[in-house]
């Protein structure tokens, strides 16, 4: 009998418990969180600036503290990183993500508290095991190992007051050792921050060749290269041969559509379950706890009050935010929070649909500012990576990576298309029929992309795929030195500035 994973089971009875009041106490429990924020921040300096002691309840709150990103909260974050206390949040916080949804130049530094990191990041780590365990009674995840794939701190930015990387590498140097030992983690804390990513790839990959996994968990794309490269060194054809155990990959950081064809061929048997997450540097917001549905369950106990802004109203100079509990299904919201980590009424960038509420379920639809409307075409990420995923299905092919931007060849009547730089994992027969298929998708799904395209008397015209060497997107990765973690190339852009880029480094 597998004693571990019956007793790691019936630890974490209490949160199946704590989650299960979702459903009925969803309003107390954001009133509750928004409380212990305010009167924990009352004595900070962004506290008594908007008279933190003499709030009563939301109607205050929404009043006097204004919406926020990460320019109109810059200075105080970077005074923190210098070690001044009781700034956004109580006392002295010590880590900083850096910022993993974007690719760009500009580096944020994101606070995680002592208690954001517990309480949230953490939290939210026990709760995929805690959920995943309770809603498969045969696990047997205690017999074997675990890949936690983690990035790395940044040397350049750490100091003696701030611990700066990914967040990845907080939570890993974080984890309890009793947790840490009874789902047996690698790679230890150790050989995660080895510093030279290729020495560290190596390491990590011989380490995981050698042992049982029945879990892993990361960004799908670090993960498949070390699969590939463990099967490698075993010489093996799947990955299921090497690890017959696997049970679990909890994934999350980018959208799993372009990634699950292929592995599905690498765990053919089909055993292996995927469930996803929603974690980045600001929180841990969601875990899929159903396996037949998609859509992930908000987590309302994490020290994270939440708001939303529909999207039909966002970026209006009158635009409002709502509470949880005035939200509505089917409707499209940017996400709005305040943590104990000191983001207050943040804007994060992600917009998410809820499916269902009372508990609250949603999908990720895209962000805020990744799309592309040069024509009035309106293509969210959502739209590109299901059109993507359809024309893979009907055609054989599957794809590691890709990024779409806007190219315009007549400035005078703003002709135009879509230029489609993918990476294949398996290219299509044709690259040209492939581009065909995904032109129709997009049509059939997308009535704005139908409007505004030549076949409707527009001036988009049809969209060009243009084929990317294989380990194009990583070695523009590894020129921004932004390898590992949950980094990544923007899938949409109305800007050329990364494709053009990408371009001349595929021709080399």
């Amino acid at each position: 009998m597998d004693f571990a994973t019956s007793f790691l089971r019936s630890f974490f009875g209490y949160r199946i418990r704590a989650i299960a009041r979702y459903s009925t106490d969803y309003e107390a429990i954001q009133k509750r969180t928004l409380a212990f924020l305010i009167r924990n921040a009352a004595l900070t300096e962004w506290g008594r600036k908007y008279h933190y002691f003499s709030m009563n309840g939301y109607s205050d709150f929404s009043k006097r503290v204004p919406l926020n990103n990460y320019s109109s909260l810059r200075k105080h974050i970077l005074r923190m990183m210098k070690g001044e206390r009781n700034i956004l949040w109580k006392g002295r916080v010590k880590y900083f993500a850096t910022s993993s949804g974007t690719t760009s130049d500009k580096i944020k530094f994101i606070p995680v508290s002592s208690r954001g990191l517990t309480q949230c990041h953490l939290r939210g780590g026990r709760d995929v095991t805690a959920t995943y365990l309770h809603s498969h009674p045969d696990s047997h995840m205690a017999k074997g190992y675990s890949l936690i794939l983690s990035g790395n701190f940044n040397p350049r930015y750490t100091t003696k007051k701030a611990k700066v990387g990914d967040v990845s590498a907080i939570m890993a140097s974080a984890v309890p050792p009793f947790f840490r030992k009874m789902l047996r983690f690698v790679p230890s804390k150790e050989e995660s921050q080895i510093e030279n990513f290729y020495e560290k790839q190596e390491t990590i990959a011989n380490i995981i060749a050698e042992k049982n996994l029945v879990s892993f968990s990361g960004t799908p794309d670090w993960n498949l290269m070390l699969v590939r490269k463990a099967m490698k060194i075993k010489k093996v054809s799947t990955a299921e041969e090497l690890w017959p155990n696997m049970e679990l990959f909890a994934h999350g950081g980018m959208s799993f559509l372009p990634y699950r064809p292929i592995f599905d061929k690498l765990f053919p048997s089909g055993k292996i379950h995927f469930i996803e997450n929603y974690n980045a540097s600001e929180g841990f917001f969601g875990i899929q706890t159903d396996l037949s549905d998609p859509a992930m369950l908000l987590m309302l106990d994490y020290d994270i009050f939440y708001e939303f802004i529909p999207m039909s109203q966002y970026g209006n100079e009158n635009s409002l935010a709502i509470p949880l509990w005035e939200v509505e299904t089917g409707v499209d919201y940017a996400i709005i929070i305040s943590t104990s980590s000191g983001l207050w009424r943040y804007d994060i960038g992600d917009v998410v649909r809820f499916t269902r509420k009372a508990p609250y379920k949603f999908v990720i639809v895209g962000r805020t500012h990744q799309s592309i409307n040069i024509w009035g075409e309106d293509l969210s990420v959502q739209q590109a990576e299901r059109a993507l995923s359809d024309a893979c299905e009907e055609t054989g092919a599957t794809v590691l990576e890709f990024t779409v931007a806007p190219f315009i060849f007549n400035e005078n009547t703003l002709e135009g298309r879509h230029q489609w730089l993918i990476e294949f994992d398996r290219r299509p027969a044709s690259i040209e029929e492939f581009a065909s298929i995904l032109q129709r998708n997009l049509i059939e799904d997308d009535h704005d992309y139908e409007h505004f395209s030549t076949v409707s008397g527009g001036v988009l015209h049809p969209l060009e795929v243009i084929e990317a060497r294989k380990g194009l997107f990583y070695d523009w990765l590894e020129s921004k030195g932004k390898l590992g973690g949950q980094h990544k190339v923007p899938r949409l852009s109305s800007s050329r500035n990364y494709i053009e880029e990408l371009l001349a480094l595929n021709k080399k």
